[in-house]
């Protein structure tokens, strides 16, 4: 027997999920999926923030949940599994409303069978005509004057269907979903996904002239902040014979720490990576 959950994260500071150094323009882009492109958080790296977070647990408890110390490894595994957390809405400028908060129907079914495999129903996923269309509930803040929405440099002829996932998301999430969510063709998701992640250079100073020490200018890309992202929890029971724990006590250890915000990703001393969790469904 095992128990279920989606963990959502929320960003709120630029997320850094790197991978170490790029080839291209970017010397430290995030890590992206490698058949999609999509970015993703990978699942080592939150399970790392949640042990982190359990450090005072009791020593066996911790072992039982989250496994033993790496010189041991290979006494059992723990009983907590991490998935990667993959991306479900990006933010992107928009001329009216600030920003929207942009998915696509790729994005929405893969989620669908995620939502589905924790007992959660979800509205059905919607078709987006064309690349040069999107999907929107009514009252959406994105939408200015006629039927076009603008983002970034794109115009977008808007019509309704994004109605049903806005309510889902918006009940469920602390993001500000209501009147943001664009639903929009995956072709043009895969274009924002290349083009709207935030690009930031970053220098070290000569600490004698205080002006960019030699070779010290780089690039890093982030997610920017409001982006949602979501990961597969699954809590079985205990493997070590010190502490014995049902899938169910594992999963009410767990969700102790998923309160609050919790830094994840790298360059946490400027800043990045600061999420808001939230735990939805549950089911065994």
């Amino acid at each position: 027997m095992s128990k279920t959950a989606l963990l959502f994260l929320h960003a709120l500071s630029p997320l850094h999920a790197g991978t170490g150094q790029g080839i291209g323009a970017i010397d430290l882009p995030i890590a992206r999926e490698k058949a999609t492109g999509i970015p993703y958080l990978p699942g080592s790296s939150l399970k790392g923030a949640l042990r982190d977070r359990a450090a005072s647990w009791e020593r066996h408890t911790l072992f039982a949940v989250f496994g033993p110390d790496t010189d041991s490894a290979s006494d059992h595994a723990g009983a907590l599994q991490v998935g990667d957390a993959k991306l479900l809405l990006l933010p992107v400028r928009s001329l009216y409303g600030v920003f929207a908060l942009v998915t696509s129907p790729y994005l929405l079914e893969r989620f669908r069978r995620e939502a589905e495999m924790v007992g959660l129903k979800v509205p059905e996923v919607p078709e987006v005509p064309s690349a040069e269309h999107l999907l929107l509930a009514p009252g959406a803040r994105v939408l200015g004057d006629g039927n076009t929405v603008y983002l970034e440099d794109l115009d977008l002829k808007a019509q309704p269907g994004a109605e049903a996932w806005e309510n889902w998301l918006a009940e469920r999430l602390e993001a500000p979903v209501r009147g943001r969510l664009a639903v929009v063709h995956d072709d043009l998701m895969g274009y924002l996904l290349e083009t709207a992640t935030e690009v930031v250079a970053r220098i070290r100073l000569d600490d004698g002239t205080k002006t960019v020490a030699q070779g010290a200018l780089w690039y890093e890309e982030n997610l920017p902040a409001e982006s949602v992202l979501y990961s597969l929890l699954r809590a079985e029971a205990s493997r070590r014979k010190e502490k014995s724990l049902s899938a169910e006590e594992v999963f009410n250890q767990v969700k102790g720490l998923l309160k609050g915000a919790v830094q994840l990703g790298g360059k946490a001393t400027v800043g990045r990576g600061l999420c808001a969790l939230k735990v939805v469904g549950g089911e065994t």
